[in-house]
């Protein structure tokens, strides 16, 4: 579970704005950010790159505690613009909330175990989206899918949910389905043409073998 005190990021307000401040920003070490919610005007912040990338390294929805002059103000990540190609923080966007505030976010599945030998799962849902109180959000939800044979099925329905939180997606929506892996016809198809080849080039050998070869043998 995320806990405010775990990531209190110092902010500063903004009063620069377009991409050439943007720029400006992340050159001295910041990212970026805008502030929005509960019926109030955006708030422009810049938030310290290395801090912020640890407070959401393996949790996306971690809580964060923002000061700002004489502001404490809780908030989530809403959007996270990165780099396409080093994959650091370019922008985010936060979104305001309440202790005892209830929000909707999507939590990453955690796959726990293995399934029967032979068999492999397919992780139909990356994400679950929950409901839960903003300030005790959980990280992840686990399926645990030791054993399973083919044919198994574990639907959202089925899992156990952190304390605290409701579904907001369909119960019936599949989340691992077991099978057993099967050549395809393409794959049986190539294999059938490298036995061809195979045996054309044995007999192509035997065809070449010097006459009185087997008298010498």
């Amino acid at each position: 579970m995320s806990e405010s005190n775990e990531n209190v990021l110092k902010a500063t307000v903004r009063t620069e704005f377009g991409k050439g401040a943007a720029r400006r920003t992340r050159r001295a070490g910041r990212i970026p950010a805008v502030l929005y919610g509960h019926g109030t005007d955006p708030v422009h912040l810049s938030l310290p790159d290395h801090d912020t990338f640890l407070a959401l390294k393996g949790n996306a929805n971690a809580l964060l505690t923002l000061d700002f002059g004489d502001n404490h103000e809780l908030a989530l990540v809403k959007d996270v613009q990165r780099d396409a190609i080093r994959r650091t923080i370019d922008h985010l966007d936060l979104i305001l909330v309440r202790r005892g505030e209830k929000v909707v976010v999507d939590v990453p599945v955690v796959i726990v175990g293995e399934t029967a030998p032979g068999t492999i799962h397919t992780l139909d849902m990356q994400t679950i989206s929950l409901q839960a109180e903003a300030t005790n959000l959980p990280e992840h939800v686990e399926v645990n899918i030791e054993g399973l044979e083919e044919g198994s099925i574990i639907r959202v329905g089925e899992l156990t949910l952190p304390a605290g939180s409701v579904l907001e997606v369909d119960p019936e929506s599949v989340v691992i389905n077991v099978t057993v892996p099967r050549a395809s016809a393409e794959d049986l198809e190539a294999d059938a043409e490298a036995e061809a080849a195979g045996e054309a080039a044995g007999a192509a050998g035997e065809a070449a073998a010097p006459a009185g070869a087997d008298e010498q043998a």
